[in-house]
């Protein structure tokens, strides 16, 4: 009998995404014995922090890339916004499975938009992303640091602790919440996270057995999309935890439209821009707008709140 073990997070969102992992191979290979094996992170351990605070790369992670590596795990299961630009030597990510929904939420228990809420009102999320976007629309609005998983957030929220939150659209739906989402922020106003929605797969350079047993879950589609937001991202140094959005899409099935946006987190300086090319150059596009992002001025902004570019 063949087994696979998958390495997943712990809280709620990740177990479905590894579980969601488990049913399609247990549907496609009946005889398959699937573990999961159950890790804890660094971004999930340190909860009174911002994530950018204690070093936005690999912190959901590397633990999990660790397990692959020391072969305790022959997989792990990852949310794509949350992964490196870089990865370890020995290790890729040769599988992505259809996005779902990248756009983030507006949730709120007393406010319909966020042009709503007064002056002064407090908003949780724990993306500089998301606060620099939010602060360039709405600047009398008040910004604040929300961790933790969904539901401990959602508890924040109806607690009284904040006026509205900003939650992935994707994960809210993926824990049977969508009752719970306000509006759903259309790009335009708030554009996600670079591979936001999507889920990836990681294992070990040349496991042929794995890389065989998991090829049939890849979505070349959106693994097209994805590369060139990562290449954007890769290019700017960005990492996870940054101000930087990054969204691509297909318009047919030859051409992509990539937007993005860098700003610093309280929306005074803002970049954006967008292209438009062949699918199967989308990693050249993602790089040939972050070219020229860095023209005009990106590298100061992120070097401003420490990170820099090459």
């Amino acid at each position: 009998m063949q087994v696979i073990r998958i390495a997943t997070r712990q809280s709620p969102l990740a177990l479905w995404q590894a579980n969601e992992v488990s049913r399609r191979l247990q549907l496609l290979y009946p005889d398959l014995q699937i573990e999961l094996i159950k890790i804890s992170t660094k971004g999930d351990n340190i909860l009174d922090s911002p994530l950018n605070k204690i070093g936005g790369k690999g912190l959901f992670v590397k633990e999990l890339e660790q397990s692959l590596l020391q072969n305790q795990a022959d997989i792990a299961v990852h949310s794509m916004k949350d992964v490196p630009m870089e990865l370890p030597d020995g290790l890729h990510l040769p599988v992505m499975l259809e996005r779902d929904d990248p756009h983030d939420a507006f949730v709120s228990n007393h406010y319909a938009a966020p042009a709503m809420l007064p002056a002064g009102a407090c908003i949780g999320t724990s993306s500089l992303r998301r606060q620099a976007q939010l602060s360039v629309l709405f600047p009398k609005l008040k910004m604040l640091s929300l961790r933790g998983n969904v539901g401990s957030r959602l508890q924040k929220l109806d607690d009284g602790r904040y006026d509205a939150i900003i939650l992935a659209t994707a994960g809210l739906k993926r824990l049977q919440l969508s009752h719970r989402i306000t509006q759903i922020l259309p790009s335009r106003l708030v554009l996600p996270a670079v591979g936001q929605g999507a889920i990836g797969i990681e294992c070990r350079c040349g496991d042929s057995r794995i890389e065989s047993l998991i090829s049939v879950l890849h979505h070349p589609a959106t693994a097209t999309c994805v590369s060139a937001e990562r290449a954007f991202n890769r290019r700017l140094n960005g990492g996870c935890q940054v101000p930087i959005a990054g969204f691509a899409c297909l318009q047919g099935d030859e051409q992509i439209w990539f937007r993005a946006r860098v700003s610093d987190p309280d929306g005074q300086r803002l970049i954006e821009g967008e292209l438009r090319g062949s699918a199967v150059e989308s990693e050249s596009l993602g790089l040939q707008l972050a070219e020229n992002f860095l023209s005009r001025g990106a590298d100061k902004i992120l070097a401003a709140i420490g990170l820099h570019t090459d």
